[in-house]
């Protein structure tokens, strides 16, 4: 697994990394022996349960199909158990349709009390479907009476007997070991002390996956998301605007005024078809000093002032609720119903993992002014986007954070904390007013500790320092005030400052890494003497005209054109399903450690009859012969896997047809030799797909509605992890790898008089054309002359005539400034060029 998971880093597609040559990727740490445990980092807002969602099916395929399909899912607390619960089990939940489109809806969640009363589970549902157990931390360990419950023998589980054997004393624990479940940690930081390595072994797993915004020391991550790539896609509402003011009356003014203009531009926002949106202020009321509260009297005493003030000013309550640890006045809201009346809830720290609520835009802090605010447990709360999408009022794409603190450094800090608790960096924050943080270094910290200490006496009551009237009441005409003013002028500039650096992410990929990372990647600028020329090419690509919203005015736009366009009314159930099965040779597997050898390296060992026998009964029991064609079709869409965008459907109707007309040698035959099968299946379905793309492609092409438009600039740098030899005008300082052959065409188009500069197109990160395939020419070439060659190298023995055909539709509508070659070194082929015949050519380009 270590060897694996270097080579994950070494050869990743997007940016070849040398792992251990910083910090951020450490060596693999075998936490289990023998068990693959890797981490995802994802921020908060990151989707990290849907990329759960999306790994379970993953996973599963790379173990025996036969194989107990069983997820213990593993959450910190109570909050999030319930909300995990509550989403898995929803079949109208977007989690629950993921994971139900991968398993034929074959899919069951289970918490801990239905698996006690083994209500649903038992030893025929464990074969026949996903089972997912859905437990907290907390609810399994040993060291409570409710813990102790999974491991003590269990009556209601006793079908379990005829798998675990009568010997043995059944427990659910028992159970969940032999069905050698893959487990999800979910916020897994928590898991430090609470979840032991000995207590993950206690499960057997077969695999493990942590999810967290903050991995621990001992994780191994194969995965970085940072806050542009979720501003990109439009997930989370950044940059965080910051404001200090002078006291809690300040704060609370500008939260009412600033609430109110966000609500007034959402109110525009939907009436110009956008989405609804009801902004929402987070009053965290902070007791003196940022201790907590003696009692839970005091705690409701304390928050039930600060309502009692807000409806003093004229605040309707039903606006208002509380979330505190001893009081939940949101419990069964919907935060997100146009019915729902709240724009204020006032906490102190109980908004945690595991509250979500994307109408969330203000967190106003009222700690005293001599404490330093700390946000730390609750900033992620606010960052969530509505909807997912890019709102057209700009104040309603970033949050807020309004202070009052003598202490801004150490708030300051503490903002930072709370954005890397959240997965973000202080890179994500900006302030509304810059002058702010001059005024916080020149404060003298020892005056800071004394000049309050006289006006602000503590008291029980942490509103008596709150003037109301000092607070104007939120207006829909009148202007905002000076501070709510600056903020908002803040928030356009800083938010059109993070759009530019997200728009220019694609254009330099090392700036497009996260932070972590960027370090550990090797890059390669352009050599100064091309940079001018560099500059200027602008490679075109294929776009799509596609109906627009027309709700404001638009009736068209135009879109990159992509493969799954070209499929859109592909009927794979009903075409031709003429495949030939014949000179098919036994070809069933399985990788296994070889004790045999030094240091138990993983051998293909193919499996003799006898255990083949055991895998295939299921499908070949004479009990089974009404329900043949089901089986084998389900097995081999197992085997086939996605092949979006071909809906799953489409697949199963063709094989249904391909396996219909099996007799029973046949049917023998494909048990024997079934990945065999499945590789020809898959084929057909491709060639059939692709020879319907290509058909589509020309006729989009006919009728204008594909077209081709200036698209790819070169990026200022490059990272291909291995280069290749130092070659004459290469446009970077170091390029890519390539074969001798490629070696031996672009060093003889490297010294021709009339080539200005080359450069190794990279595979899956460099220039595409894309059409009914995606194709990625080895080379740009850039002559004197002011033309541009895209060049295709190709070995004798290999096959190309899509990429040929695809590159001449590009050539041919690219324009007189661009060529399109396909060579071989001694090979004829219709449409491409003998090397001899090329070099003859391209020296008069």
């Amino acid at each position: 697994m270590k060897d694996a998971f270097y080579n994950f880093w070494a050869k990743h597609p997007r940016t070849p990394l040398f792992p251990y040559s910083g910090t951020a990727i450490e060596p693999y740490k075998n936490n289990v022996p023998r068990v693959p445990h890797i981490c995802v980092k994802v921020p908060t807002a990151g989707g990290k349960t849907f990329i759960a969602c999306n790994a379970i099916k993953t996973i599963f395929d790379a173990f025996a199909y036969d194989k107990p399909k069983a997820v213990v899912w593993l959450v910190p607390s109570i909050t999030i158990l319930d909300q995990t619960i509550k989403n898995l089990k929803d079949t109208n939940h977007p989690y629950r349709q993921k994971i139900n489109s991968h398993f034929g809806n074959k899919v069951e969640v289970f918490d801990k009390a239905e698996l006690l009363q083994g209500s649903g589970f038992n030893a025929t549902s464990v074969k026949e479907q996903l089972n997912i157990f859905v437990l907290s931390f907390d609810s399994i360990r040993t060291a409570n009476k409710e813990g102790r419950k999974v491991f003590e023998q269990n009556g209601s589980l006793q079908s379990f007997e005829a798998l675990l054997g009568k010997d043995e004393e059944i427990s659910l624990m028992k159970v969940m070991q032999y069905l050698n479940p893959m487990i999800v940690v979910d916020e897994s930081h928590n898991a430090e002390t609470d979840l032991s390595v000995d207590m993950l072994k206690e499960f057997n797993p077969c695999f493990i996956l942590d999810l967290t915004a903050t991995p621990r020391k001992n994780s191994n991550i194969i995965s970085f998301i940072d806050a542009l790539e979720l501003k990109k896609e439009n997930m989370v509402k950044l940059p965080v605007i910051v404001y200090n003011h002078q006291d809690k009356t300040e704060v609370i003014n500008s939260a009412l005024q600033l609430q109110k203009r966000l609500e007034l531009q959402a109110i525009e926002e939907e009436k110009k078809g956008g989405k609804y949106i009801r902004p929402i202020v987070l009053f965290q009321a902070q007791p003196k000093n940022g201790k907590d509260f003696l009692n839970e009297e005091e705690e409701k005493s304390n928050v039930q002032k600060l309502k009692e003030k807000l409806i003093e000013l004229k605040i309707p309550a039903e606006q208002i609720k509380i979330k505190t640890a001893n009081i939940n006045e949101i419990k069964g809201i919907d935060l997100m119903s146009k019915d729902c009346e709240v724009r204020y809830i006032i906490t102190i720290n109980a908004l945690k993992e595991g509250w979500d609520c994307p109408f969330a835009y203000i967190l106003a802090s009222l700690a005293d002014k001599s404490s330093a605010v700390d946000v730390e447990q609750i900033l992620g709360r606010v960052l969530r986007q509505p909807y997912v999408m890019k709102h057209n009022f700009p104040l309603l794409n970033l949050s807020y954070v309004l202070t009052a603190s003598s202490k801004f450094l150490d708030t300051l800090d503490n903002i930072v904390k709370g954005l890397n608790k959240a997965g973000f960096s202080d890179k994500d924050y900006k302030l509304a007013d810059p002058a702010m943080l001059e005024e916080a270094k020149k404060q003298d910290p020892l005056q800071q500790l004394t000049v309050f200490s006289t006006s602000e006496t503590p008291t029980e009551d942490i509103t008596s320092d709150i003037d109301t009237t000092r607070i104007s009441a939120p207006s829909e005409t009148e202007l905002p005030n000076t501070t709510v003013s600056e903020i908002e002028e803040t928030a356009i500039e800083q938010n059109e400052a993070f759009e530019k650096t997200v728009s220019e992410m694609e254009a330099n990929p090392t700036t497009a890494l996260p932070n972590e990372i960027q370090q550990l990647v090797k890059t390669y600028s352009i050599k100064d003497i091309f940079r001018e020329q560099a500059e200027q090419i602008n490679l075109p690509q294929f776009y799509l005209k596609v109906p627009a919203n027309d709700l404001f005015g638009k009736k068209e736009e135009e879109l990159p054109l992509e493969k799954e366009n070209l499929l859109e009314g592909f009927a794979l159930s009903k075409a031709d399903t003429n495949i030939a099965f014949d000179s098919i040779t036994s070809e069933l597997y399985k990788v296994d450690l070889d004790e045999t050898k030094k240091e138990h390296t993983p051998t293909f060992v193919r499996l003799d009859g006898e255990v083949k026998e055991s895998v295939m009964t299921y499908i070949l029991d004479p009990s089974r012969k009404d329900s043949r064609v089901k089986n084998f079709t389900k097995r081999l869409m197992d085997l086939i896997g996605n092949m979006f965008p071909i809906p799953d459907k489409e697949i199963e109707k063709y094989i249904n047809r391909i396996l219909e007309d099996f007799k029973d040698e046949q049917f023998s035959d494909l048990a024997a030799n079934e990945y065999t099968y499945k590789d020809k299946i898959k084929f057909k379905i491709i060639a059939l797909s692709e020879q319907f793309a290509e058909k589509k492609f020309k006729d989009f092409l006919d009728t204008d509605k594909v077209f081709i438009k200036p698209s790819f600039t070169l990026p200022k740098s490059i990272s291909p992890g291995d280069t290749a030899k130092d070659i004459t005008k290469s446009l970077y300082e170091k390029e890519g790898s390539m074969n001798g052959f490629e070696e031996r065409v672009i060093n003889e188009i490297g010294n021709m008089t009339n080539i200005a500069f080359w450069t190794r197109n990279i595979e899956r990160k460099g220039f595409r054309i894309n059409g009914f395939v995606n194709h990625y020419p080895d080379f740009i070439i850039q002559t004197k002359s002011g033309k541009t060659i895209l060049l295709e190298t190709k070995g004798d023995h290999l096959d190309a005539e899509q990429k040929i055909r695809l590159g001449r539709f590009w050539a041919s509508k690219a324009g007189n400034n661009y060529r399109y070659f396909m060579v071989y070194e001694r090979r004829t082929v219709d449409g491409a060029y003998k090397l001899e015949d090329f070099l003859n050519i391209i020296k008069d380009i």
